[in-house]
């Protein structure tokens, strides 16, 4: 049954440029439309083409020559936590270089908190990552990190979105410092099956200071056992084994990819080439936050890789909700074009999460779009840092804004 007040039909016409992320709708990866026209029934796209030939709707939205946009798909959020790390934001920007031992502190206030604290303050991120345009977040655990915290994480999560990562193996907790072997058990045995219902993915920090490769093999391994597909934290802060070990294994992606060697690039190359690619997802809010290099898009884009952009959102290196803003950073540091950087936080991060249905504004589609006040979509990064989100819809239903 349809629900109150939501139309069957809803037309949105003079819209100055359409991205659809589809070529067959328009010159290059974008599918760009111009003066178009999209309608949308029972929650999915149904219709595109000139706004002059648009079918009559049951509720009709001018866009006035502003562009269109598919919904921004992060694949990358840590939303779920408790406590501010503000202080040691500043510290870093006064010269302390970032650790992934911080993520403790995290960990420490996270204990502490309240289902409804954790709940509470995850709703509000996510609301503000709605409101700037982001229709599709995944979110992960790894602020718990024991069985009985790691468990709550992912049952909030998973009340915000389908897209839940059991992320046990972000760091070693404290209590297991001198016996990471044993940590790696638990993550692999009760903490998993206590997590696994509630999650979609399983990921794993394969970092110096996290956990090393042989420790990373086994804990993905032990997740596609319990229906969990991986992922893999990789090559952040220096070069490793992360993105050899999530090409191995097959992961979705990789995420980061801050240091990669002439091998790590070709690997994540051929892996594109596969029915279910490995994708290099990019969070250049991080390398920001943390005065780390960029990594470098252009390398990978060149050799054949894909490419996605995710936000990062977490309390410790990358405070920020913001897709507009690391589609201008992306754009500025790491070497993408405009257009590149959009479909990278579009279509790429549908790709990132193997989802069809979102990241792009073909017919079939979900209709998540984002209105922009600009007429094209290239004011994404040519005015950095200004709201240009006019509306969000999730679905064919208005969710943040007004048109």
């Amino acid at each position: 049954m349809r629900a109150p007040n939501v139309p069957h039909t809803l037309l949105i016409d003079r819209i100055g440029v359409l991205v659809t992320n589809d070529p067959g709708n328009g010159p290059g990866a974008l599918g760009r439309v111009e003066d178009a026209a999209l309608v949308v029934a029972d929650g999915r796209v149904s219709w595109i083409g000139p706004a002059a030939g648009a079918p009559a709707a049951d509720v009709r939205v001018d866009a006035d020559g502003r562009c269109l946009i598919p919904g921004f798909v992060d694949s990358h959020s840590h939303i779920v936590f408790a406590g501010d790390r503000s202080a040691e934001f500043a510290a870093r920007m006064s010269g302390r270089p970032y650790q992934a031992g911080g993520i403790r502190t995290t960990v420490a206030a996270t204990r502490e908190a309240t289902d409804a604290q954790l709940r509470a303050g995850a709703v509000r991120l996510f609301h503000e990552a709605r409101a700037q345009g982001t229709t599709t977040l995944e979110i992960k655990t790894g602020y718990g990190l024991t069985t009985a915290d790691e468990e709550r994480c992912a049952r909030i999560a998973a009340q915000l979105t389908d897209e839940v990562t059991f992320l046990g193996a972000h760091v070693v907790p404290p209590e297991y410092a001198d016996d990471p072997a044993g940590y790696t058990a638990l993550v692999t045995g009760d903490m998993l099956t206590a997590c696994a219902p509630h999650a979609r993915w399983i990921d794993v920090f394969c970092e110096n200071g996290a956990f090393d490769a042989d420790a990373a093999r086994t804990i993905l391994a032990a997740g596609r056992e319990h229906g969990l597909l991986p992922r893999v934290h990789g090559n952040q802060l220096g070069p490793g084994p992360g993105v050899a070990l999530a090409v191995e294994a097959g992961a979705a992606s990789v995420d980061h990819c801050t240091y990669l060697s002439a091998q790590d690039v070709a690997a994540l190359a051929e892996a594109a080439t596969r029915s279910d690619p490995t994708v290099a997802t990019l969070l250049p809010g991080v390398d920001f936050s943390t005065r780390q290099p960029y990594p470098d898009a252009r390398a990978l884009i060149d050799a054949g890789a894909t490419v996605a952009l995710a936000g990062d959102c977490n309390p410790g290196s990358c405070f920020t909700s913001s897709i507009a803003f690391c589609i201008a950073l992306a754009v500025r540091e790491t070497g993408m074009t405009p257009d590149e950087a959009l479909w990278a936080a579009t279509a790429g991060g549908a790709a990132a999460l193997r989802r069809s249905d979102v990241g792009a504004l073909r017919v079939g589609a979900r209709a998540d779009m984002v209105l922009l006040d600009a007429p094209d979509p290239v004011y994404l990064a040519y005015r950095p840092g200004v709201p240009q989100v006019a509306a969000v819809w999730k679905d064919g239903v208005l969710a943040a804004g007004r048109p």
